[in-house]
């Protein structure tokens, strides 16, 4: 197999760019690296595209390595025909493979290959060439052996059968079609395990599905539903068109001994051997495919939460809401910085309001704090309710926020939060980090496990170790294309840099911590355990405010740094332009970007990527996005009427719709129907997280609180 046209094929590029990438992958460069700073090389391929690539060649060099492993076993027994290993080196995938070794394929003891110890094998010959030439009892008279364990015709003919039952079953052509009749024709259906039960599966009691039409978040819920003893769940499809198929294939002329025989093999290795198996490889497939939708949901959704924008310049009050151990405070300034923190008692059981509100006035006009940021867990709409009681009492203009807790709680117990702030307890880091959200989302949201974070659908349910990775390669993405502060980052942060671990990353800090600020990007390489490699993969995602050297503030990678100030020097430019931001327009002074690149040594796209930057150093994609809505009220459920047009932010977008905050601390549900006037697949077609959009509601409710919201308004 020509894994980079294959990989070409898949993802719809040219050979070329498959034969670059897999070339800089395997030279050890990391996608964030490839994607920004080998653009010319893989025609601009995005970390997307490049994401997929790696994880896709990494599959098909898993199956060629398979494919090596099989055909060597099979040699080692002497059974290997030039027909199967063309059929083995031809087979795309996995499965494939398998099927063709599973005749070969050392198996645990069965019916089959016991009758086979007891001598069985020939008469199995003769049934299934069709050869008996007398009634098959008496032929099977010929194998009773009775030293054997075979004590009968009966016995043998039996025997005989299961030899045959397990050869039709290995049979990879057949297995091939069934499976495809399954996946085109078969039903998955559930039923109730205990009728009339309470549960949130209900809905699935009596419930029925064409395999191909069965959506990912069904696939999920019908797990875990049978998972929780719930539910039993089976796929089925129709029996006779299958037998037609195998007694087809099997039984290839009329027989009067063999054919009775033939038949009942078919019927007994289809309903024995065939369909439970076919069944667990459907639903495997079924939940893997549900499993990589719902990952790739849950990416986006990470993403867009990573590149929140950062709320700049404000005093920041978070607040961890809870009730019989209070509401922990925590005051951060502009910078982040810790500058009090306190407990409060407003809810129930202690419900002392007032007591609560003296400390938060006191706060507000010591600290002179702009925004409150209140996580969305328990007690989150009582602290609401007061905070708005609160503003309306006070002359400052204060508005708040709630914001998404998920992870808080983990990162507040981590030895990373207790290394962080050794003074404080677990609640009081919980609010701290909760103030930070809103100040730099990114920067501390990295310090948290990605899955923890809770912008998925079933994340629990599904491969934690895939789970893991893909995620990881999100934040790794968001983290290079924000770049970071070498000044200021965190440990936590730089390891998500390009070409930085852990241990360099905590390097750095300490290098930093004794020899004070970096002031320059060549001063990386004297950081112990950072080395040339490293140094290349790393240093253009690094930024130096106020450093020697300009161009280290910027995206521009050290590499390209003389191409750069000479660019400068032909436009008349100096490199103390790029901090003062006089160079707005400078890529107008380029009318012939492609001979400026050749005569610099460039490439055109690294080109283009220099101007941008020496036009907007230091630019934050972030500030592209939508910026969240601030309250200074509060409503309830009870407020909403039918046919209201708000505001909200969405919180959550899951396979069949987007959960969206409306400001009544119970999201609203916007399903995937009421999304769009046109058609689509899925709602990240129309909506992301942190989307600020407008919905109108169409049904509240209470009892069950639920609100049902549209988009088209």
């Amino acid at each position: 197999m020509d894994i980079c046209k294959k990989l070409a094929a898949e993802l719809q590029i040219r050979v070329p760019q498959a034969e670059a990438a897999v070339k800089l992958i395997d030279e050890g460069n990391t996608i964030p690296f490839i994607a920004r700073y080998r653009k010319e090389a893989t025609g601009s391929l995005n970390d997307e595209v490049l994401r997929s690539l790696d994880e896709r060649l990494r599959y098909l060099r898993g199956l060629e390595e398979r494919k090596e492993q099989v055909l060597s076993a099979i040699s080692e027994q002497g059974k290997l025909t030039a027909e199967l290993e063309k059929q083995i080196r031809e087979a795309e995938t996995l499965v494939a493979v398998e099927d063709y070794y599973r005749p070969y394929k050392q198996k645990r003891r069965t019916r089959a290959s016991m009758a086979k110890e007891r001598g069985l094998e020939p008469l199995a010959e003769q049934i299934w060439e069709q050869s008996l030439e007398q009634e098959a009892v008496l032929c099977a008279q010929n194998f009773v052996n009775p030293e054997l364990g075979v004590e009968t015709p009966e016995a043998a003919l039996q025997g005989a059968c299961d030899i045959l039952a397990e050869r039709i079953s290995d049979n990879a052509e057949y297995r091939t079609f069934l499976r495809d009749a399954m996946r085109n024709c078969g039903s998955v259906i559930s039923e109730a395990k205990t009728p009339g039960a309470k549960s949130v599966y209900e809905m699935y009691y009596q419930y029925e599905e064409s395999v191909r039409k069965t959506t990912g978040h069904r696939v999920l819920a019908l797990n875990r539903g049978e998972k929780e003893k719930f539910l039993n769940v089976r796929i089925e499809m129709e029996e006779e068109p299958a037998l037609r198929y195998l007694e087809k294939k099997v039984i290839r002329r009329k027989e009067p001994y063999a054919e009775p025989l033939l038949r009942e093999t078919v019927r007994d290795s289809y309903r024995r051997l065939i369909l439970p198996s076919l069944e667990r490889e459907i639903r495997a497939e079924l939940t893997e495919k549900a499993e990589d939708g719902a990952i790739q949901v849950f990416g986006k959704n990470l993403e867009q939460l990573l590149l929140a924008p950062p709320i700049v310049g404000q005093v920041v009050l978070g607040w961890d809401p809870a009730f019989r151990t209070g509401c922990k405070l925590a005051v951060v300034d502009a910078t982040g910085k810790v500058l009090d923190t306190a407990v409060i008692y407003p809810t129930a059981p202690q419900n002392r309001v007032e007591d609560a509100k003296k400390v938060l006035k006191r706060f507000i006009s010591q600290y002179h704090i702009t925004l409150i940021s209140v996580g969305n867990g328990t007690a989150s709409r009582e602290s609401e309710q007061i905070i708005a009681e609160l503003l309306r009492e006070i002359p400052e203009p204060v508005r708040y926020i709630i914001v998404n807790e998920a992870g808080a709680s983990v990162y507040s117990a981590s030895p990373l939060a207790t290394e962080e702030f050794p003074e404080y307890d677990v609640g009081q880091r919980s609010a701290i980090s909760i103030a930070r959200r809103l100040q730099d989302p990114l920067a501390e949201l990295v310090k948290i496990e990605p899955k923890s974070i809770g912008v998925g659908q079933y994340q629990h349910d599904m491969n934690q170790k895939k789970l893991g990775e893909a995620l990881q390669g999100v934040v790794e993405d968001c983290v290079n294309r924000v770049g970071v502060d070498l000044n200021t980052a965190s440990a936590s942060l730089l390891s998500y840099v390009s070409g930085v671990n852990k241990t360099i990353a905590k390097n750095i800090v300490s290098y930093r911590e004794e020899h004070g600020a970096f002031r320059s990007r060549k001063e990386l390489l004297k950081v112990p355990k950072l080395g040339p490699r490293a140094y290349e993969q790393c240093a253009g995602f690094l930024r130096i405010r106020g450093g020697d050297n300009p161009l280290d503030m910027t995206a521009v990678h050290p590499e390209s740094y003389r191409a750069a100030e000479e660019l400068l020097k032909r436009l008349g430019c100096r490199p103390e332009d790029i901090p003062a931001g006089r160079l707005a327009g400078i890529s107008k002074k380029v009318p012939d970007v492609k001979s400026m690149a050749e005569s610099l040594g460039l490439g055109t796209e690294t080109l283009k990527d220099i101007l941008k930057e020496l036009e907007k150093p230091g630019r934050d994609p972030r500030d592209e996005m939508p910026a969240p809505i601030l309250r200074t009220d509060v409503m309830e459920m009870k407020d909403l009427k039918p046919g209201m047009i708000l505001k909200g932010t969405v919180r959550n977008v899951i396979d069949f719709g987007a959960f969206v905050d409306i400001g009544v601390h119970q999201d609203g549900l916007v399903h995937i129907s009421q999304m769009s006037h046109r058609f689509i697949k899925h709602p990240l077609e129309a909506v992301h997280v942190g989307d600020v959009v407008q919905v109108k509601v169409l049904s509240v409710d209470t009892e069950r609180k639920r609100i049902s919201l549209t988009m088209k308004l």
